[in-house]
């Protein structure tokens, strides 16, 4: 009885095998479908050009002393001038950003001989968002006349880069449209359809230009120029084509 149990599992067993076998012949592999139909994989970019609206700015105060208490003290005191100057041209709170505060020993380094300290440097930056550009050139001018002895870099940016963003996109499109009617034509067939989209890029906040020193000041205000900036989107899409 066992016996014919275990030979008709058995059968069972060999039947269901040959019908999965049987299944997957029948069915083709997912990579030779793409071989069913021509393809093409292509890219493209989009770019436009917009005059910024906002700028960002990092400044700063460095003071020196003989003792960690004095530099921070003096460090502090002149940031709170340069502060208060911020805020006088225009400057809201919530755009002003501390964004490095550092306290360092300093010392004299003499042949054979073992360093000596002289003081300490302590110096406190600030990051400052700037909305309205009229007000950019002043806003430096009075926090150097504040006592900032540090305007380590600016950039410009976009407040929103939507619309920005979506021209770009809409150049990098018709870019990768033409393009895949090209190659379609040069090969003797015509675009069936769009399979696949996908998107790389955008606007991102240029890297900070470093400024001058502002050493006379008895010049005009602070000149700035903020060009234009450049928004590019790059693109990807795989195009079916037919005869």
């Amino acid at each position: 009885m066992k016996t014919l149990i275990r030979a008709a599992a058995l059968s069972a067993l060999l039947a269901a095998a040959a019908a999965t076998a049987a299944l997957a012949q029948a069915a083709p592999p997912a990579a030779d479908s793409m071989f069913r139909t021509t393809t093409l994989n292509l890219a493209a970019y989009g770019e436009t050009r917009i005059a910024p609206d906002m700028a960002t700015i990092t400044l700063g105060v460095m003071t020196e002393a003989k003792t960690a208490a004095e530099a921070m003290q003096a460090n502090a005191s002149r940031m709170t001038t340069v502060t208060a100057a911020l805020r006088k041209a225009g400057i809201a709170a919530r755009d002003i950003q501390t964004s490095g505060l550092n306290l360092n020993p300093q010392y004299v380094y003499e042949q054979n001989q073992p360093p000596r300290l002289t003081g300490y440097q302590a110096s406190n930056q600030v990051t400052v968002s700037v909305h309205d550009l009229a007000r950019l050139g002043a806003a430096v001018d009075a926090t150097v006349n504040a006592g900032a002895n540090q305007v380590n870099g600016i950039s410009f940016g976009l407040d929103d880069p939507t619309a920005a963003e979506n021209a770009a996109r809409q150049a990098a499109v018709r870019a990768l449209s033409a393009k895949a009617d090209l190659y379609a034509h040069a090969t003797g067939y015509k675009v069936s359809r769009l399979v696949s989209l996908s998107e790389g890029g955008g606007y991102s906040m240029p890297p900070p230009m470093p400024m001058a020193a502002f050493a006379k000041r008895d010049m005009a205000e602070t000149p700035v120029s903020p060009g234009e900036l450049k928004v590019r989107i790059d693109v990807t899409g795989l195009y079916e084509l037919a005869r």
